[in-house]
C-alpha cells in the first residue's frame, strides 16, 4: 500500500451537519491515511449547534470545525482532492466548480438531520441516525484497496457505498 494521504471532500448545501459529521469521522476513522474536508454550495453562518454536540458525545475533535463555501477548494492554492463526495441531493443536483486533478466524485445522500422538526430529542435522533449512516458508509471506503484498483473499479466502488441501505 503507499503511503499517499488522499484528500476527500464532502460537499452539502449549508455545510453544518451531515458534510461536517463526514470529515470528522473521516480523519478520526482514516488513520492518517485520508485527510477530510467539507464544504457548502450556500455555507450557514456555523455549524448546527446538534452538530457539535453529537460529536462531542463521540469524542471527536471539533476544534477548526467550520463553515465554508466549496468554492475555497476551486481555488488554484487549495488542497487537490482525490474524492469528492455530496451527501444531500440538493448539493448533487448543482453545478459544482471544476474541482483540479479531477477527483472521483460519487453521490452519497442522507437524510438532512437539520431539517427535521420537532422536540430537540428527535433532532438529536436525526444527527445520531445521519452519523451513523455516515459511519458504515466510511466504514466500507477506507476498507478498499485504492491503491490496487484501477480508476473503473473503483469509481464503481464507491458510487455503490452511496447506494447503501440507510
Amino acid at each position: 500500500m503507499s503511503g499517499k494521504v488522499h484528500n476527500v471532500l464532502f460537499l452539502c448545501t449549508g455545510n453544518s451537519a451531515r458534510s461536517v459529521l463526514a470529515e470528522a469521522q473521516l480523519n478520526f476513522l482514516g488513520g492518517g491515511r485520508f485527510k477530510a474536508y467539507s464544504a457548502g454550495s450556500h455555507p450557514k453562518a456555523e455549524i448546527n449547534p446538534f452538530t457539535l454536540e453529537l460529536l462531542t458525545r463521540m469524542g471527536l475533535p471539533t476544534e477548526g470545525l467550520r463553515t465554508k463555501s466549496w468554492e475555497e477548494f476551486a481555488a488554484p492554492d487549495a488542497p487537490v482532492m482525490d474524492f469528492v463526495f455530496t451527501v444531500c441531493d440538493q448539493a448533487a443536483a448543482e453545478q459544482c466548480p471544476v474541482w483540479p486533478g479531477q477527483p472521483m466524485t460519487a453521490h452519497w445522500g442522507v437524510p438532512d438531520p437539520a431539517a427535521v422538526e420537532g422536540s430537540d430529542e428527535a433532532k438529536r435522533r436525526a444527527f445520531k441516525d445521519a452519523a451513523a449512516t455516515l459511519r458504515k458508509r466510511l466504514e466500507i471506503f477506507i476498507s478498499l484497496p485504492i491503491a490496487s484498483l484501477e480508476r473503473l473499479a473503483l469509481q464503481k466502488e464507491v458510487t455503490a457505498i452511496g447506494k447503501t441501505p440507510l
